[in-house]
């Protein structure tokens, strides 16, 4: 009964998981509660052993069921200046080697998120990386990816303050069946932006570290002081006591010898 169940869920779970990623928090907390229920049938004992066989299929699904989607690895921004050459990159993350008679991939760009996407760049299956869009970059747009590694990135060369913008990766590599996307915000400046200045840094820091060091060493000779002060005015307040007992002893022992 317990294997019928399973069969039967194997066989709608790429339905189930199509949708997320290995890296996808969903898949991550299915993942630890079964780990947390593994644990609890072996602490039952023996007699759970149909159980056991059902997690342990369970767990060998749920290692593989991350194979069914990609990741598109890409950073949220990048900058360029004015006049200069840059490296948008675009990598992917498959369990299933490239099949260039399937593979799509294409590059798109818009200005801002509300604009249409044009696309500048796609793989032909005959013809391999194929530029369009020649009136936006010309000939400034290269391939330098390599597919073999699932590597799509390109060079974007003579960067001009019209290219910045929202640049887009988009994969289908089947049989993956989700449509893997990418998207990048490429901020063109006209002139680098100034070294940091280290010395201020350095001497506000020195500053600082100066004035908790005196600020320590303040507090431990204060403390020093009330603690010498403290035991001054013990031993004053004793030798009082003692003063103040010896005539009244002497007192006491005068009359008994009369």
């Amino acid at each position: 009964m317990l294997l019928m169940f399973f069969l039967a869920f194997v066989s709608t779970q790429n339905s189930i998981f199509a949708p997320f990623s290995i890296r996808h928090p969903f898949y991550k907390g299915v993942k630890r509660c079964v780990c947390i229920l593994a644990m609890c049938l072996s602490a039952l004992g023996e007699r759970m052993s149909d159980a056991r066989l059902l997690l342990l299929l369970l767990m060998i699904m749920l290692s593989v069921s991350g194979c069914l989607s990609m990741d598109v690895i890409m950073p949220s921004k990048i900058d360029a200046k004015n006049g200069s050459d840059i490296k948008i990159p675009c990598t992917f993350t498959s369990c299933y080697k490239i099949d260039t008679k399937q593979f799509i991939m294409n590059w798109t760009y818009h200005e801002s998120i509300n604009d249409t996407e044009q696309r500048f760049l796609e793989y032909n299956r005959k013809k391999g990386m194929v530029t369009l869009l020649p009136e936006r970059f010309g000939d400034r747009v290269v391939f330098a990816g390599n597919l073999e590694k699932n590597d799509l990135s390109i060079i974007l060369s003579d960067v001009q303050e019209e290219d910045e913008g929202i640049y887009n990766c988009y994969v289908i590599n089947p049989p993956d069946r989700i449509h893997g996307r990418g998207s990048i915000k490429l901020n063109v400046l006209t002139k680098l932006p100034p070294p940091r200045d280290s010395t201020i840094a350095v001497a506000i820091g020195a500053s600082v570290g100066g004035a908790l060091a005196l600020l320590i060493l303040s507090m431990v000779v204060v403390k020093f002081l009330r603690h010498h002060l403290k035991q001054d005015l013990t031993s004053e307040e004793k030798m009082e006591e003692e003063g103040k007992l010896e005539p009244e002893v002497a007192t006491e022992e005068g009359p008994k010898q009369q």
